[in-house]
């Protein structure tokens, strides 16, 4: 028998259901401002893994063996960390993947990763169903009973094997499988905005390692981290779920992310931690004021992308501090700014053991306020290649890394006391009549308008037709449809923006598309964006 080791989630997991068995440490929260509090799912170490050894025991009665892959297509449900652990524990390879994800694309990464499996749920078997009829190595579904048709489990080449059963089953505990720190664990897929997803190898080391980020946030003895942000995302992992289990921190989970519910749920269970990701803090900025706004215990925010304009109205309004960090999902180390360090407005400077800086094309470093892409490596300078890996693709994973460096595919530029800035992605940024755009000041301001629920800018080609420049747009939820008005809102604009950043249009939306992490997916916006769409109005008109 191997010597355990807490970087291998199946050996934290069983240690600590012998240290703490009774310990709550993730609670699964079912709270509804309409209809009061409803049954939690809690689970305690022990829970954990008497839950995670009867998933492994399946698996491996289905064949799967060391290596072998299944996509988890869940939102935040307690089996979703359970099938985890059971990946762990049989040395098999999780693929998380959005439950919204539809068929095609679900499709793809299910083929592109060679899963043999797909653990869902009623809500997203429909799309499941499809996806699978276009993957011949699936070979089973394991599905939780919640939402969607339960009608929609018949018919189908493989007919799903309902969780509830499997873990009602008593089983010895499984033989771990021979896993080491560098084997895989999970293949997280990219968002595909420039091409096909592309599949990044995350190590058991990696995501063991990713535990301790508690100890690099801050984190209190008494923290209890929250989160709604997607466990297939790797912000709720670094953030929430990896400390919690490493640390007993007893976290917080939602179902999804909910601004109108995030303070009410802080309140009630204690929680003083969550973490936020671009348009988030606008969104939830963007909520009408309250007396109460800064009567909760939360005292640290983690952000990702923290408008410069909106930082100190956050922090004031609600009573809590804010940590900026920035990092990928395929690799290049993380840069923080802890709360009242540095300026507002960067992400900070790398953590212990790596150097990030900003490159011009030929990897040069550029001077302080000199744009260009943010580059990391390990501080000892040798080569970055071991932070990324994308499955099957060599070439992707060379050209990721150039002269040792890995190139974020991000613009950025900093100052002179070495503090980093992000700018924009490459090819995203918004030129209008010679400016940059600054979007995050120009979502505050419509943030706080009363006729604004949600808002998000982007750019659209120019009307003008000059090269390189872009109209701006506001794509925007009204408070009350009914009652929006539009010119009131630009006039709202003129008065507090600079011209150049009035927006040309507003978009009315129902709501704004995003992603698992919460980030707004422009390019749906784009495809439902005509000057003449009913729903936009020009800023000429109003």
């Amino acid at each position: 028998m191997r010597e355990r080791n807490e970087f291998i989630l199946a050996d934290l997991i069983a240690l600590r259901a012998e240290q703490k068995p009774e310990l709550d440490v993730l609670t699964f929260e079912h709270y509804s401002l309409d209809e009061g509090a409803t049954a939690d799912e809690v689970r305690t170490y022990a829970q954990l893994f008497t839950n995670a050894n009867r998933l492994a025991a399946w698996l491996l009665a289905r064949g799967m063996r060391p290596g072998d892959r299944f996509v988890i297509t869940l939102r935040n449900h307690p089996e979703f960390v359970e099938a985890m652990v059971a990946a762990s524990m049989t040395g098999t390879v999780f693929v998380p993947v959005d439950p919204r994800t539809r068929a095609d694309k679900l499709a793809f990464m299910a083929n592109n990763s060679g899963s043999r499996g797909i653990v869902c749920a009623n809500y997203n078997l429909a799309e499941v169903r499809l996806a699978e009829s276009r993957c011949p190595g699936i070979e089973w579904l394991l599905t939780l009973d919640e939402g969607g048709d339960p009608a929609q489990c018949a018919g189908g080449r493989i007919v799903p094997d309902p969780i509830r059963e499997v873990l009602a089953v008593d089983v010895p505990t499984v033989n771990m499988a021979a896993v080491t720190p560098a084997s895989p664990l999970h293949v997280i897929y990219t968002s595909g905005t420039t091409g096909d997803p592309k599949g990044i190898v995350g190590t058991t080391q990696r995501f063991g390692g990713t535990g301790f980020m508690g100890l690099v946030f801050g984190y209190q003895p008494d923290e209890r981290p929250y989160t709604g942000l997607s466990f297939t995302h790797s912000n709720a992992l670094t953030t929430a779920l990896c400390p919690a289990l490493h640390s007993g921190y007893r976290a917080v989970f939602s179902r999804k992310f909910t601004k109108s519910k995030l303070w009410d749920i802080c309140r009630r269970y204690g929680c003083t931690t969550f973490s936020i990701l671009g348009g988030m803090a606008t969104a939830i900025y963007s909520e009408a004021q309250r007396a109460d706004d800064a009567d909760n215990p939360v005292r640290l925010v983690i952000s990702g992308g923290m408008p410069a304009g909106l930082w100190e109205a956050f922090e004031k309004r609600f009573g809590v501090q804010l940590l900026e960090i920035y990092g990928a999902s395929d690799g290049g180390g993380l840069a923080f700014k802890p709360p009242g360090v540095g300026p507002i407005g960067s992400f900070g400077k790398p953590m212990q053991g790596y150097e990030m800086k900003i490159l011009d094309d030929a990897g040069n470093e550029c001077p302080p306020g000199v744009p260009g892409e943010i580059c990391c490596r390990p501080a000892a300078g040798s080569t970055a290649s071991v932070d990324v890996e994308y499955l099957g693709n060599p070439e992707a994973s060379k050209q990721k890394i150039r002269a040792g460096w890995n190139r974020s595919g991000d613009v950025g530029h900093s100052d002179a006391e070495g503090w980093l800035y992000f700018d924009y992605r490459k090819g995203g940024g918004i030129r209008h009549n010679g400016d940059f755009i600054n979007t995050g000041f120009v979502e505050k301001i419509i943030a706080e308008s009363a006729l604004v629920d949600d808002v998000f800018v982007y750019g659209v080609p120019a009307l003008s037709g000059a090269p390189g420049e872009k109209d701006v747009v506001a794509a925007l939820v009204a408070r009350d449809p009914a009652a929006f008005d539009p010119a009131a809102l630009f006039a709202h604009c003129r008065a507090g923006l600079e011209p150049n950043f009035v927006p040309s249009y507003l978009q009315v939306v129902d709501e704004i598309p995003k992603t698992a992490s919460e980030k707004p997916q422009e390019r749906f916006l784009l495809e439902r964006f005509s000057p003449d769409t009913e729903g936009v109005y020009a800023a000429r008109c109003s």
